[in-house]
């Protein structure tokens, strides 16, 4: 689905501004009028990003954030309070918030915070789905070309492979080649790089194992 900006605020008249000035702005806007709403209606495929008020009847807009971590949400969120204070910004960003913003709104940083939330947000998506194609790749080796992939990755040569698998170095060589392939790696840098995007944390989701 296209890039929607989602808006939870338990003030009408300041969601209908918001949905206002982002329209004008070419913005698709989703409304809510508090966190319980949303995460009723929330879905993990939701692309876009998440304006939400820190300060809502019913759970407020940090415990908001905190769900969706749990939930291990992809949506960057932006939040926006009419009182701001050090300890509630500073829980804002620990949850991993693009901006913290004070009402009266100031419409050029709020376009700003939204754009970098929903270039985050396409980034990460990107980088999901380049290691799971990295993933349906690996599913193709075989144990032994695995086992080979990862001690060359290692920084092991072909000797030193054939020594640790008891097995000889052309027999390495045609493994090895054989991996490269299915993994779509042209060298060796390429396929380090492969396994480290596989290493790193996958955005709103585990490790991949």
């Amino acid at each position: 689905m296209d890039s929607t900006v989602f808006i939870v605020d338990d003030d009408p008249a300041l969601r209908d501004a918001l949905c206002l000035l982002l329209g004008l702005h070419g913005y698709r806007t989703a409304v809510f009028a508090n966190a319980e709403s949303f995460l009723a209606a929330w879905r993990a495929d939701w692309r876009g990003c998440v304006l939400i008020d820190i300060r809502m009847r019913g759970m407020d807009g940090l415990s908001l954030q905190q769900t969706l971590l749990d939930r291990t949400s992809t949506l960057p969120a932006i939040v926006i309070t009419g009182h701001g204070d050090t300890a509630s910004a500073r829980a804002a960003f620990r949850a991993q918030a693009v901006d913290f913003l004070e009402k009266p709104l100031d419409e050029t940083r709020l376009l700003a915070a939204i754009e970098e939330a929903l270039a985050r947000h396409q980034s990460a998506h990107r980088q999901r789905q380049h290691n799971e194609q990295i993933v349906a790749r690996l599913a193709l080796l075989t144990p032994r070309e695995r086992e080979i992939m990862e001690l060359v990755v290692a920084g092991w040569h072909n000797r030193e492979v054939a020594a640790q698998l008891t097995i000889s170095v052309r027999t390495v060589e045609v493994h090895k080649a054989r991996m490269m392939s299915k993994l779509g790696a042209e060298n060796i840098p390429q396929l380090v790089r492969m396994s480290l995007d596989l290493a790193a944390p996958n955005p709103g989701g585990d490790m991949p194992s």
